[in-house]
């Protein structure tokens, strides 16, 4: 087995590999990193403190993982994208920090379009989910078992996907929205939305997430005065944004609300 890098100091914390695992030599493993039996750690790889590598996981290259990460059998990080227009170019893939990759799920490095594909802080990845090149996952998100999507797909921070969604590349899902399982996302959803269905359509705020991530009451209540304003009116979503705009001034998550759904070039989902 070829030696890799070890970042830090002290016996105590150097890293385990398990004598089955290949790490490449240039690749560089923090202070108690574990590698499982049958684990290919390829070059240009950086592990950060107290990441816990599975059996049978690949790595394959250009890869950035923060510390107190855990990925679980099988995983995949790091591979070429799935993208014709995809020639070597060199890219990367970033893990944040405290980050869950579950069983069997996959993500790509970026094209030259993004240069790289990145995943945030404290997100849990679970089975069979895809992260496809150029995409940009934010701090706090769920993606449930088996979500697969197109490149270049934004969801941002506190998101939660439901398991079996598929989502069209080049997709924004805003800050605190919800996607129902099995849903097909061709459009962006507004932040802080519910949505649903192979067809699919807004159900409201996702009122319960709001709560229990610490959304305070007043804003709460104008995004409720705002979304009627958008969504449960006769008016179209210019005219809507009109309205709300007349309106002002609002909290910031309506501000944040409007912006994302003036800068939508996909147009949003209703």
């Amino acid at each position: 087995m070829n030696t890799p890098t070890v970042t830090g100091k002290g016996h105590e914390a150097s890293p385990r590999v398990h004598p089955t695992a290949i790490v490449d030599p240039v690749a560089v493993l923090g202070d108690g990193v574990r590698i499982g039996p049958y684990s290919i750690i390829g070059p240009n790889v950086v592990l950060g403190a107290n990441t816990w590598v599975g059996p049978h996981v690949l790595i394959q290259q250009d890869t950035e993982v923060g510390p107190d990460c855990v990925i679980a059998n099988g995983a995949v990080l790091g591979t070429d994208p799935q993208d014709l227009k995809y020639e070597g170019e060199e890219t990367k893939l970033i893990v944040g920090a405290d980050t869950t990759i579950r069983e069997y799920a996959t993500l790509n490095r970026g094209t030259r379009a993004a240069g790289k594909t990145v995943v945030g802080n404290s997100c849990l990845l679970m089975a069979y989910s895809h992260i496809a090149h150029d995409c940009f996952i934010g701090n706090h998100v769920v993606i449930s078992n088996a979500v697969q999507m197109g490149g270049h797909v934004v969801i941002e921070d506190s998101a939660t996907i439901g398991g079996i969604v598929a989502i069209h590349q080049f997709v924004r899902i805003g800050t605190h929205a919800f996607i129902g399982g099995g849903s097909r996302v061709p459009k962006d959803v507004a932040p802080y939305t519910r949505a649903a269905g192979s067809n699919l359509k807004l159900y409201g705020l996702n009122t319960v997430g709001l709560e229990r991530r610490g959304i305070k009451e007043e804003a709460r209540s104008q995004l409720k005065q705002a979304y009627r304003l958008l969504f449960g009116s006769d008016y179209n979503i210019s005219q809507g944004l009109a309205a709300v705009h007349a309106q002002g001034p609002w909290c910031a998550e309506v501000e944040r609300l409007m912006e994302f759904i003036e800068s939508s070039e996909r147009g949003v989902t209703v």
